[in-house]
Order: C-alpha cells, then structure tokens, then sequence
C-alpha cells in the first residue's frame, strides 16, 4: 500500500508539472505525459504497473464525462447535435467497420466479428487534447463545441458496438438484434440521465448555501447515473453525459454562485487529474502491452505495423467523412443567411398585434429561431476549420480501457491490445504534436473581440436595465412586509447608473491599458496585495482569533475575484 501511495503522489506531481509546463513547451500536457510514461517506464527499477479496465471504465470515465458535460452549454450543443451526431454515431461505426474489415484482411484467423471488436476500441478520438489545444490557440466556439459534444458521445457508440461484436464472437446477435439494442441503450441511458440529472439538481437546491455538502453530493452523480444504466444494459456513457447536460443548464437557475464556484473549481482539479493520468498510464502501460506480445510468441512489429495501418486507415476515414459533412455545413450557412431575413420579416409583421399569451410564444419560439438562424449564418466553418476537425483524431481513454476488455480467449488478444496502444499513442503524438502547428499555418481565429466587447456591452446594458426597472417599481417591498426607505432606494438608483458608466468604461480599459479605468484597477490590485500582506503579518502576530482571521480572508479572496482574470 506504502508502493501504491508513493506511485500515486509521483503521478500528481508529474501531473501537476508537466501540466504546468506543457503550454509554455507549446505542447498538449496529454501528448507530452504520454511521452514522460514511456520513459518513465524504462527506468531501472521501474514497477509493473497493471490497472484493470474495469476501474476505468467505471470509476474513472464517468467522472471525466460529467465534469465535460456539466461545461458545455446546452444551447451550443444543441445547435451542433446533427453535426455532434453524425462524427459520434456514423463516422465511429464507419470507422470500427472499416479499420476492421482491413485487420480481418490482414488477420483472418481471428475472425471478422473480433475485427471489428477492436476497430470499436480504436474508433472513438478523445477530445481532451485537441480542445486543450483548440481553447489555448483561440479556435471558433462552434469548432471547440463539436469537438467536446464528439468526444462525449462518442464513447457511447464506441462501448455499444464493441459490447455487440463480443456477443456476436460467440455467435448470439443479429444485425438487427443489434441496431434494436443500440436505440434501446441510448433511449434508456437519456431516461436514466435525465431523472438523476433533475432529482440530484433538486435535492442540492433543497440545501443552498452550504457549498461543501452540494459538491459532495455532485461528486457522486455520475456514478448515480453510469450504474444503473449498465444493470439496465444500457449506456452509462449516454446516461452521465445527459446528468451532466442537464446540471448544467438548471445550476444557473436553481444553484448559488458560492456553490457553482466551489463545484466549478473542484471538478476542474478532478478532470484534470483523472484526464491526465489516463494518459500518463497510458504511455507507462506499453512497455507491459509489449511483453505480453512477447510472452506470446507474436512479432512486435507486426503488431506496431498493424496498427501504423489502422491510423492511416483511422485518418482516411475521418477526412473522407468530415469533407461531405463540412460541405453540408456549408449550405446550411447559405440557408440560414435567407431565413434570417424572412423571420425578421414575420417578426415586423406580427409586431403591430395587440399581445396576449399565444402572441408572446410565438413570438419567443421566432426570435429563437432567428438566434438560431443569425448563429448558423455567422458561424459557418470553412475548409480550414474542416481540416483542424479532419486532424483530430486523437484516441485516449476509451481505447486504453476497451482494449484491455477484450475477451481472454480471443485470438491473438496480446497483439490486438498492441494495435490498439499504438494507435491511440501515434494519434497523440502525430496530430495532436502537430495540431498546433496546423492551426498556425491555416492562420484560424476564434470569434472577433470587438465584436465580442460590443455583445458583452448590450447584455450588460439589458442586465443593469433590469436592475432600474425593479428599483422604478412602486410595490416593491422587504421581506418583512415593510417598504424600503426612499433615501435608500435614491441612493441604489444613483450606484445604479454609476455601476453602467462603470461596464462601460471597463470595456474601453480593455482596449487602453492607460485609461483612468485600467490604472484604477491595477490600484485596486495592490490594495489588495497590502491588505492580504498586513492579513499575513497580523495572522503570525496571533493576536486574533483564526475565526476572524478566516472572515476576513474570505473577504480579500472575494474582493480579489473582481480584479483578477
């Protein structure tokens, strides 16, 4: 136990590192633990380290998945969910088939349903490393968007086809045996998904302002949610990724900001370390994948070879797949751009009827529709968002775990394990080492930030506009009953307006380091830094009580949040 706890400090602190340094070096901290695990795991004296698929598949995987969700808003996703579904859903089964009939060609004694077994285990990209890349050099949202809604859903299709070629080695499936349990995995999974997602949510609004308890309760989410889908022989995978979605989008409304803070930050330092050290076994646990081939009597490199092949055949594929979808893509800009300016149209027209309750849905169900439309005529992607999504291919947990499940009795298991270890390292290693350099090169940008400044500005103008109806409003009373003072309601009218010429003048301090606003805030920031210095100096005094030292912590740390990015 003293080994196991000595191994798992040394990995937190490579984490910790190697995460630290990887944006500096300009390199994915996945792709560059992968590395630090082989060599690590060629040092003398080096341990065997051996971690059974299992905890994987089921402790480690539904965390990241929730912790993925619970981030992606529900709205961008779902104005992605047809291109989200079609890398997810077809182009994984295209994959598993095609990268399989090609190992059945090359190793026809181990069957075709066994084949194409592990074509599922290498079919589904893990998006970790290419987002991580893709939000550090600034890709469109909408691009960042498909690739973590893909890496999401994926996993789901990956671990149902894979769960359904197993069968089908033992000859108990049909195709359309098959097709039937897929839609009912994915059908019971969003059931699942969506009764934990929406009682965990209710039960942590029952016990508001205790940050610690509602973490804790969100730390066992997924595994609410992955468990009883797996015993109903569903998706687990489709299951937490519906939780996740769902917490999301309801922590706004039903969640205080003290709680989706300490949930936000926590569950970062869990992604992060769960994330990373998939990959960091990943690169320690080839060294053992290499022996077992070995111990076997089989040839290495036929095996590397192999799987050489398959992430050819892997990035064929994808290419020949996303070149259609991008050119769909594209029409669907062309034909948003001419239904923006029809709703627009029907909008003027109905503007002159007199409201009631059916003209104010329609109303909202057009004016969504028009978001939706300005969305897909503003975010087209073009051939070089193409091939960034082309090029990203990259394969990590899910490959790392499946392929370790597969059957003992499988012929040549060792040697397709092997495939599958080199297939998801070349992906990490070829595309996302030169992902960055891709990116560069097609000269790709995110969204505009004056145009982002002037979108932050009007919402900012409608939220403070809110803020001087309610304060204009003649009812408006405390809790107790009892009207509020008019001296005090003049006073919140006067910070009122102060507070919008502020955001304004906040933004033009974006755009001038010079301005008064720019200069207040770095002064703002060293009083906080003389404030947090006297906190120290009164703290070793130990003049004060630590209660009073920790209210007044508490106070400086929310200050500080303010001023800092």
């Amino acid at each position: 136990m003293q080994e196991v706890a000595l191994l798992a400090v040394v990995a937190v602190l490579i984490i910790v590192v190697v995460s630290y340094i990887a944006p500096r070096l300009g390199v994915a901290a996945p792709v560059l633990l992968v590395v630090v695990g082989m060599v690590c795991s060629r040092l003398p004296g080096a341990p065997h380290v051996f971690v059974e698929p299992e905890w994987i598949l089921v402790v480690v995987l539904p965390p990241i998945l929730y912790s993925a969700a619970v981030n992606v808003p529900v709205m961008d996703f779902r104005r992605n969910f047809r291109t989200i579904g079609a890398l997810s859903v077809l182009l994984v089964v295209g994959s598993a088939f095609g990268t399989g009939a090609l190992i059945h060609w090359l190793l026809p004694e181990i069957g075709f349903p066994a084949a194409v077994a592990l074509g599922a285990v290498i079919s589904p990209p893990d998006a970790v490393a290419a987002t991580s890349i893709g939000k550090r050099l600034g890709l469109p949202p909408r691009l960042v968007t498909i690739l973590e809604g893909e890496g999401l859903v994926n996993d789901a299709t990956a671990l149902v086809l894979l769960r359904t070629a197993v069968a089908a080695i033992a000859g108990t499936v049909s195709f359309w045996g098959a097709l039937g349990d897929f839609g009912r995995a994915v059908l019971i999974g969003i059931v699942v998904g969506a009764v934990v997602g929406i009682v965990s949510v209710w039960a942590r609004s029952r016990i508001q302002g205790q940050p610690v308890l509602t973490t804790a309760i969100s730390f066992v989410v997924p595994f609410l949610a992955f468990i009883p889908a797996e015993e109903l022989h569903a998706s687990g995978v489709i299951a937490v990724v519906t939780a996740g979605l769902i917490t999301g989008h309801l922590s706004a409304r039903r969640f205080t900001a003290h709680d989706r803070i300490s949930e936000r930050t926590n569950w970062r330092t869990i992604q992060l370390l769960l994330e990373n050290g998939v990959f960091l076994l990943m690169g320690f646990e080839i060294t053992a994948v290499v022996g077992d081939v070995r111990a076997s009597g089989e040839s290495v490199w036929t095996a590397f070879s192999l799987g050489l092949l398959a992430t050819v055949a892997l990035i064929v594929l994808r290419v020949v797949f996303v070149v259609p979808l991008i050119a769909l893509l594209r029409r669907q800009q062309r034909r948003a751009d001419q239904l923006t300016g029809r709703i627009e149209e029907v909008l003027g027209k109905i503007s002159s009827r007199p409201p009631d309750r059916r003209y104010e849905r329609a109303t909202r169900a057009l004016q969504r529709k028009h978001a939706d439309a300005t969305f897909f005529a503003g975010e087209g992607l073009g051939w070089r968002g193409g091939a960034v999504l082309a090029w990203s291919g990259m394969r990590g947990v899910v490959t790392l775990a499946a392929a370790q499940s597969l059957p003992t009795d499988v012929p040549h298991r060792a040697e397709l394990v092997l495939i599958a270890f080199t297939v998801a390292i070349v992906t990490l290693l070829l595309q996302g080492g030169t992902l960055p350099a891709l990116i560069k090169l097609l000269g790709i940008r995110g969204n505009d930030e004056d145009h982002e400044r002037r979108e932050y500005a009007r919402l900012a103008a409608e939220l403070m506009a809110a803020t001087q109806t309610l304060l204009e409003n003649s009812a408006l009373e405390r809790e107790n009953g009892k009207p509020f003072d008019p001296v005090v309601l003049d006073r919140a009218r006067e910070r009122g307006l102060a507070m919008a010429e502020i955001l304004d003048k906040m933004l033009t301090a974006d755009r001038d380091p010079d301005s008064p606003m720019h200069q207040q805030r770095e002064l703002q920031r060293l009083f906080l830094d003389a404030q947090q210095n006297a906190l120290l100096d009164a703290r070793a005094g130990g003049t004060y009580s630590s209660h009073t030292l920790e209210r007044a912590q508490n106070f400086i740390d929310s200050q500080a949040t303010r001023f800092t990015g």
